[in-house]
């Protein structure tokens, strides 16, 4: 967590936020008591808006915090000013992948005033032993620390939707000077819980402290470094893939890092002098800083997101690295410490564009991709040394129809550096990827040995988006060149609507808004709600609520626009359930609807076979057959009122 004379930037207010309700400090509340949920809304396509670069929906982001992995899910917390685009009272905000590619935002995690104390930067772990004994039902506690001078507990029971705080907030650690930033991990060899905390006590370093249980900690040693300045991070590689052989790092908030050996409560290393893991902007505000791995990952894999402070549009401030895994390999200096993209890019890659074997001059370089027009985008390529000439060779970004480039990424031959950051060539030949988003570059060398961090503001007109090839003074041999365009990340969940079904929802017309109880229509007369999934023959369930006015609904089997559809409702003033398609009512079942309740309603379809059952029932109050629809999209519905929808399931 940065000090905020370090961050601070001018405070603008965002509107659309929701009145504040109180909520008492040390219990979790939910997101009506959270007043900066929901955000103003976004389709995430501003200028300079990061395509597959997480960035908040609003507000201020900074430090990744609490990075874990629970039942199928990553959870994402970040330093968070919900209020400006400027740094100001550090709330938590939150948002989670099943991916680690698409990003859903969800309702603030911690917040002042609901949770006590400095909600600065931490850590998050699963206590999956329950270890702490903070578990009371089906959920292991999500256990985060946070809090300057001294750490503070915070736990969910319930799979990371609300915290509440351990003790009212007691500090369960304390120490001499100024504190900040815990990380915490599991030492399997030990059985211990592991944090290391950054102090400025006699010098910057960090005390190691273990605990059995979460809550009750031990000071065991301090590790003193002049370059170690907060936000610490600690885990384990294995050297060039080999398990047998493992040694750890440890990290401070600039990317510095050495390595060395950790037994589970002391950290030594022979290194004088740490090494850089990535050469972008490594300060407060820049373009690498403050990262952090993923916590109870589901495989072997390390995981590091970070932050890059130095993007900004009309509504946010900052954005989040591409997550990068993490290696350590052996070379010729020692060993190192390598960044790549997480393999799961691939899922965004629609059009790929190759070339092998081409032997450049600087003619011939300029002229390659001469047609190509790229907006986000992924390219891979390796350079043949042998017998090069060319003092410079790479690429030309943001190329405008002039000629000139908004940003390029350069090896240059003789310093043998990329873009200014060491980078020796393996067997002659220099491997260059780069990953180009609106205003996100991030560039690795050699797989993952230089890594250059940035934010770069490209031209976000639709005539400079030419790249180019580029050899300055002679010619190198391009062994291969693959261009990968970019699908956008954003779009694939829903904040508080909890759902099973895959791809994007679309409103089809009224109003619809996210609130504590799921999603929320409102409409004169008809309004949908519709998922790109479709399906013939299913079982489709949810909750709905009529909150005031006509009807509340699940739909199925819809055309696009909802021209054509079943739809199963709870009608207030009928006072009935119903089945219904556009031009006839096919059933119904009389029943009483009240405003306010909440209704299960359930659909199960099979050919023209169509049952509506209600709240659980064995038996179906509609046993219908209709031909008309065989297929199509599900969705939600509300007719002339005010409906609520949660926990939509489709088998």
């Amino acid at each position: 967590m940065k000090r905020l004379t370090r961050c601070l930037t001018a405070l603008v207010s965002i509107t659309g936020l929701v009145a504040f309700s109180s909520a008492t400090p040390g219990h979790a509340g939910d997101a009506a008591d959270y007043p900066e949920f929901p955000y103003q809304p976004t389709t995430y396509s501003e200028p300079y808006r990061g395509q597959f670069h997480f960035s908040s929906q609003g507000g201020w982001m900074n430090d990744p915090n609490g990075l874990l992995h629970y039942k199928g899910t990553y959870h994402f917390f970040y330093q968070h000013n919900p209020h400006g685009l400027g740094w100001d009272t550090m709330h938590w905000g939150h948002a989670t992948s099943t991916d680690l590619v698409h990003w859903t935002q969800k309702p603030i995690a911690l917040e002042p005033g609901v949770h006590p104390g400095d909600l600065w930067s931490g850590a998050g772990v699963v206590d999956s032993g329950n270890t702490s004994g903070l578990r009371t039902g089906t959920e292991d506690p999500l256990v985060v620390f946070s809090g300057t001078n001294g750490v503070s507990v915070f736990y969910s029971l319930d799979a990371g939707r609300t915290f509440q705080s351990y003790d009212g907030g007691r500090k369960v650690v304390t120490m001499p000077g100024t504190s900040r930033d815990p990380k915490v991990l599991w030492h399997a060899p030990t059985r211990r819980w592991v944090m290391v905390v950054w102090s400025d006590e006699g010098g910057n370093g960090v005390n190691v402290y273990t605990s059995p249980n979460l809550l009750d900690w031990t000071h065991r040693s301090r590790y003193a470094a002049d370059w170690l300045f907060e936000c610490p991070d600690l885990f384990e590689l294995a050297v060039d893939g080999d398990g047998k052989r493992r040694k750890w790092v440890l990290t401070d908030a600039s990317g510095e890092y050495v390595v060395g050996d950790f037994d589970g409560t002391t950290f030594a290393t022979d290194w004088r002098q740490p090494q850089r893991m990535d050469h972008g902007g490594n300060h407060a505000g820049g373009s690498f800083y403050a990262g952090q791995v993923f916590n109870n990952m589901p495989d072997d894999r390390v995981v590091q997101m970070v932050w890059m402070g130095g993007n900004q549009g009309a509504t946010w401030t900052g954005n989040a690295s591409f997550p990068a895994e993490l290696g350590l390999r052996t070379t010729p200096a020692g060993p190192r410490l390598t960044r790549r993209p997480i393999e799961e890019i691939g899922e965004l890659r629609y059009r790929t564009s190759s070339w092998r074997d081409r032997r450049l001059t600087p003619a011939s370089a300029a002229a390659l991709l001469r047609t190509q027009s790229v907006d986000t985008y992924e390219v891979e390529a390796e350079f043949d040394l042998k017998g090069a000439t060319a003092k410079r060779f790479g690429f030309r970004l943001d190329v405008r129809p002039g000629g000139a480039a908004g940003s390029e990424v350069l090896y240059d031959t003789a310093a043998r550096t990329l873009m200014g950051a060491p980078l020796e060539p393996v067997r002659d030949r220099v491997k260059i990827r780069m990953l180009v988003d609106r205003a996100q570059l991030e560039v690795f060398g050699n797989d993952g040995l230089a890594s250059i961090t940035s934010n770069v503001a490209f031209d976000q007109r639709p005539d400079t988006r030419g790249l180019s090839l580029y050899t300055e003074g002679g010619g190198v041999r391009l062994v291969s060149l693959d261009l990968h365009e970019l699908a956008p990340a954003w779009g694939m969940g829903e904040p508080t609507l909890v759902h099973n079904l895959p791809g994007q929802w679309r409103v089809v017309n009224g109003s619809w808004t996210d609130v504590a109880a799921g999603k929320q229509g409102s409409a004169g007369g008809d309004a949908f709600y519709l998922s790109d999934r479709t399906g013939a023959d299913f079982t489709y369930e949810g909750d709905v609520r009529l909150v005031s006015g006509t009807a509340a609904a699940l739909t199925f089997r819809a055309d696009p626009q909802a021209k054509g559809h079943y739809t199963a409702n709870i009608d207030s003033r009928a006072g009935v359930v119903k089945l219904w398609r556009p031009g006839r009512d096919i059933a119904t079942y009389k029943t009483s609807v009240v405003a306010g309740r909440v209704y299960h309603l359930k659909v199960v379809a099979k050919g023209a076979s169509i049952k509506v059952y209600l709240d659980g029932g064995a038996t179906p109050v509609i046993d219908a057959t209709d031909d008309q629809y065989a297929s199509g999209h599900f969705g939600l519905n509300v007719f002339d009122g005010t409906a609520q929808f949660q926990n939509i399931r489709l088998n």
